[in-house]
């Protein structure tokens, strides 16, 4: 069974999302490799195939730094989709580094089209 999970949304603490498959898919949500518990799967009115999956994030899950979740399929465990949330202070110096790095290779990136240009127009 073909199962596919659209782009969702985390509201309220809830992340919401569409799946869609031939039957009431058989799902679990995964955080760091341990099932999450309150996953609940609806047919959605008038829309065939299609589930809202709701999960609602445990507030023990959520610590400093990058916890990511996972939606599987539990027959097979086809990974669907995933989620991050990213937080506290200590990460704030990460993600400016990798801010810095971005755009110093932006600025490498940029010099060297220029410098492609400018051959070309020369040559």
């Amino acid at each position: 069974m073909a199962v596919t999970l659209h782009p969702g949304r985390l509201r309220a603490g809830v992340w919401e999302a569409v799946v869609s498959a031939g039957s009431e898919p058989d799902l679990e949500a995964l955080h760091q490799g341990s099932p999450l518990p309150g996953l609940t799967v609806v047919a959605l009115a008038g829309r065939t195939g299609e589930w809202l999956m709701r999960l609602p994030i445990p507030p023990d899950r959520l610590d400093d730094g990058v916890q990511t979740f996972v939606l599987r399929a539990r027959d097979g465990g086809q990974a669907l989709g995933h989620f991050s949330i990213v937080s506290g202070v200590p990460l704030e110096a990460d993600l400016r580094a990798e801010i810095d790095l971005l755009r110093a290779e932006l600025d490498l990136l940029k010099r060297a089209f220029r410098r492609h240009l400018c051959e070309g127009e020369g040559g």
